[in-house]
Parts: C-alpha cells; structure tokens; sequence
C-alpha cells in the first residue's frame, strides 16, 4: 500500500519502557507469589495416626511398626485423594441409614458398614473390572449362592437392602469359621479358603498379623482407615456443610409389578415418574423392559416425587461430625 502509517518513534519507545516496567514487576512478584505457596503448603499437616482403633468391638494396636506404616499409607491415600472421599462423605449420608438398620436386625457389626464403603466407594453402580458389581460387590455367582437374582435385565446386586441382606448372610458365615470380625473381613476381599491357608502355614490366626495378598493387607487398614476418617471428616481436612451431603429420597410406597412382560417405561409413567427416575430408586431393574418368562412379582419403590427435587438446605446429616454447622 502506498499510503502507510508511520507511528511516531516517541510512542514505540514509550510502549517499550511499559513494557519492561511490567514485565520486571511481574518478575519480582514472581518470588513471593512461591514463596507465600510455599508457607501455605508447609502448613498442611500429614494425617495423625492413631495409636489403636475400635473395630467390631475388638481394640486393634496400631503402635507396632508395620501397623502404624500401613495404616499411614491408608490414611494417605484417602486424606490426598480429596474428591473421592468427599463422594464417600456425601453418599454415606444417603446410604447408612438405610444400611444401619438392616446390619443391626441382622446381628452384624455396625463398622461393617465401612466395609461396603471400601468395597464401591459407596456408588450404587460400582462395577469391578472383574464384574463384581454393586455397594457389596458380589460376583454374579455368588450373589445367586446367597439368593440375589442376577442376569441382564434384573441385577439385585444393585438392590441395596437385598444385596446388604444377603452380605450379612456371608459374613456371619465367616464369623463362625473364624471368630474375629477384622479376619472376616479379609475373608471378604480375599476368600476363606485362602486366609484358612494362611493361618495353618503362619501359624496365626488372625488377619492383623497374617502375610496377606497385598490387595488384602491394604484391604483391612483402608477399613480402619475409612472409619476413622468419617469419624471426623474436618480433622482430616474434609470441610463440608449440611447442604452439601446428599439427603435419603423417601419412599412413597411399594408396587408389585408382574406378568409375562414388563415395561419398565410405562410402568414410570403411570407412577408419575421417568425410566431414569424409577431406576434411580430401584437400581436392580437394569434394562427398560422385562421378559418375566417365570411370572415372578417385584415390589419396586415409588420414590416421593416432591423429595426428587429436594432443598440441599434442608439437608440434615446423619452423622453431626460430618459438618461444621
């Protein structure tokens, strides 16, 4: 082009003095932004270790070596690993009082509780990468060894009460096999027959001082870990609100859905409901329609369709120690 614009020499040299002026303030702010990074992250403080732990009614010491070790790597992973154990803190408010009950009529140990918790992270869909599949984790034969239907389109793995019901059955099983709660629990991860193996070889009869399979001896001291971390989530840096747990949605009432085929989409909407809504209340249903070749009749949960839409300010915590208000 023929007519250019020539810019004066005293504004190019004007805009690059601005710019080293801002650029050397940016560089002397530099130091003390880290630095003050710096102090801030020396003032966070690895978890406290407890010197024992009540579980199952049994005190466990934790002052020996490779226990105080174990359990710091535990505490470790669920201190730093920040947004899954919030999920945990916000799921639990749901699922224990549901779970609760069911483990007291059934004359389980209230911390097996936690157990579940380890096992799904407390996500109702929780599906191993070896298919275990629901909070318990049950494999698909053996949930059908402790009475839970399993296929394509009913899954009552996915069922909290019946698949709670039927972990009770299993664990009291082991409770008679080995009389200790925590060796019952690791007969949960790893098998019976393998911790019987172990103690007639070690010599030992109990889980805490058993050589496990690795996956099992972190199993046992992420349970105690869990347990004391929701004991009093904000010692641990887990700072949450009422508001910011997920409420219980109640149960309006109880259907019998039944005959030959079930359309799990039409059954919604003469409740009132979406498939989604009906399957969030009743997580076994696992296909919109059901080939009932048996005749067999389900009792399937209506939730409260007002509680679908709740008020998180109305949330109230199951546990007071879980918030701080």
């Amino acid at each position: 082009m023929k007519n250019k614009t020539r810019i004066p020499s005293f504004i190019m040299l004007a805009g690059l003095a601005c710019t080293l002026i801002f650029l050397s303030s940016n560089k002397a702010q530099e130091p003390q932004d880290n630095n003050r990074a710096q102090r801030q992250m020396s003032n966070v403080l690895p978890p406290e270790i407890p010197t024992s732990i009540t579980f199952a009614g049994d005190v466990i010491d934790l002052t020996l070596q490779d226990r105080r070790e174990r359990m710091d790597k535990e505490m470790l992973s669920f201190t730093y690993s920040h947004i899954n154990t919030t999920l945990i803190i916000k799921r639990a408010n749901r699922l224990f009082p549901i779970v609760e009950p069911i483990l007291k009529e059934c004359g389980v140990p209230d911390d097996f509780k936690y157990l579940m918790i380890i096992e799904s992270n407390g996500d109702p869909e929780a599906l191993s990468p070896s298919k275990a599949g629901g909070l318990w984790q049950f494999l698909e034969k053996t949930g059908r060894e402790y009475g839970l239907e399993v296929n394509d389109e009913i899954d009552e793995r996915y069922h909290t009460e019946k698949a709670t019901r039927a972990a009770c059955e299993y664990l009291k099983e082991s409770y008679e096999a080995f009389g200790d709660w925590l060796t019952v629990a690791a007969s949960y991860n790893c098998g019976r027959a393998n911790v019987t193996k172990r103690q007639d070889r070690q010599k030992e009869q109990k889980a805490i001082d058993l050589v496990l399979p690795d996956e099992t001896s972190r199993y046992i001291f992420r349970l105690m870990a869990v347990k004391t971390l929701l004991q009093n989530p904000a010692k641990y840096g887990f700072i949450l609100r009422c508001s910011d747990l997920y409420p219980v949605i109640p149960i309006e009432c109880e259907v019998v859905a039944s005959g030959a085929t079930i359309d799990w989409a039409d059954f919604a909407k003469q409740h009132g409901l979406t498939f989604m809504q009906l399957r969030e209340a009743n997580r076994w249903i696992r296909r919109a329609t059901h080939n009932n070749k048996t005749g067999k009749k389900y009792k399937v949960q209506i939730p409260n369709k007002d509680a679908l839409r709740y008020d998180p300010a109305k949330t109230e915590a199951h546990n007071p120690n879980w918030v701080v208000e």
